[in-house]
């Protein structure tokens, strides 16, 4: 599984999930603030930033954004969705607050519109941190967080070793160490901005 199983209270810890669950931890609540610093590394004089969550399952996640924008003197505007129809009315709602770049949290129904969300973001001229690269080979500007390539490999092999017989509550529940910082200079360009060679030079992947 991609969400936290500890967050959402499926299971006792991550070395003893305990019941019968265990699953893969994207570790996307930690990445909340790291996300908020690479847009302002690359947006210095944005002072607004408007968030994109789903619901409740993104409150913890939303605070460590908050913290991190806290942290280098930014504002957060927050716009909860509940179905794709909210999301071009909250993107009208960011620029009428003159919101300056945008933070979209991973979960649906965000994770099914990556392409709604990349076409709103160009339109509107708001750049866009994504939580996953699948948003920016769609047209996101950047996205940082952990591979879902590699997380899918995981819970094959986990999914393997249960028919084999192991219990899940025996398999510690494992955490993503692989992360990827993208950037899609395509987007960058439509949108009139220089991406700092500094930023890029620690990008795991740049899309020209």
């Amino acid at each position: 599984m991609g969400a936290d199983p500890v967050q959402v209270g499926l299971v006792t810890s991550f070395n003893r999930p305990g019941g019968n669950v265990t699953g893969i931890a994207s570790m996307n609540v930690e990445l909340g603030a790291k996300r908020v610093g690479l847009l302002h590394e690359l947006l210095p004089a944005a002072r607004r930033i408007g968030a994109l969550v789903n619901g409740t399952s993104n409150l913890p996640l939303l605070e460590e954004v908050k913290q991190g924008a806290s942290n280098l003197g930014l504002e957060v505007e927050v716009y909860t969705i509940s179905n794709f129809r909210d999301i071009e009315i909250a993107f009208a709602d960011f620029i009428r607050k003159r919101v300056h770049a945008l933070i979209i949290n991973p979960g649906a129904p965000l994770s099914e519109r990556r392409v709604q969300l990349a076409t709103l973001s160009i339109r509107h001229a708001l750049p866009m941190m994504a939580p996953v690269r699948e948003n920016v080979e769609l047209g996101g500007l950047m996205s940082y967080g952990p591979s879902l390539a590699d997380e899918f490999r995981n819970a094959g092999i986990y999914t393997g070793r249960i028919l084999k017989g192991e219990k899940p509550s025996d398999l510690p529940v494992m955490r993503a160490t692989k992360f990827e910082f993208v950037v899609n200079l395509q987007t960058a360009r439509a949108l009139d901005i220089i991406v700092p060679p500094t930023l890029l030079a620690r990008a795991d992947e740049v899309i020209e």
